[in-house]
């Protein structure tokens, strides 16, 4: 993935996308992939950037503030380690920022969960679960953020949640018919 201002990856309707992930290395990529199958599967639209706060500072600011214009609705972030991408990226727009703290190193994730959750008051990041059930929550609550005033992204939440019931409930009638 490039770090030019084209999306390097995007899923969903062919309308601009809604929603921004930026991930602070190349190896975050497979935590996201639940994430985009949901996205996909329920076509919105979205882009994902690798940035880093700490290697590619002047582009993750760029990032942010030029995000809002390019139609953007929502930023997600998804760091390891010392994980300031989130509140970089948090401190550069008004957008709101989701907080995707990245499994690995010594910790394994733990350490990025503390730098992400742990925000100035007056810069919020809200926080995700580390790594893959964390990237899979923050696309279906910036899809529940988006839907406060956009109907069919509320409907992609609906459409979402009757797709767990239903696959919980076969599950349940499949052991008890044994």
């Amino acid at each position: 993935m490039s770090n030019s201002t084209t999306p390097s990856n995007s899923g969903g309707s062919t309308s601009g996308p809604v929603i921004g992930f930026v991930l602070g290395s190349k190896s975050d990529l497979p935590q996201l992939e639940r994430a985009e199958t949901f996205l996909t599967e329920f076509q919105v639209s979205y882009e994902v950037r690798i940035l880093s706060a700490h290697r590619t500072p002047a582009e993750a600011h760029e990032y942010a503030t030029t995000a809002r214009d390019r139609g953007l609705q929502v930023i997600c972030g998804m760091a390891g380690m010392a994980a300031h991408l989130a509140g970089v990226l948090a401190a550069n727009t008004t957008l709101p920022v989701l907080g995707i703290p990245a499994a690995g190193g010594s910790l394994n994730g733990f350490d990025a969960l503390l730098s992400t959750v742990q925000m100035p008051g007056g810069v919020p990041v809200a926080t995700f679960a580390i790594g893959k059930s964390g990237a899979l929550n923050a696309a279906i609550f910036a899809c529940q953020v988006m839907g406060l005033s956009d109907p069919k992204m509320a409907e992609v939440v609906a459409q979402f949640r009757a797709k767990q019931t239903a696959a919980v409930l076969e599950a349940d009638r499949e052991q008890n018919s044994q």
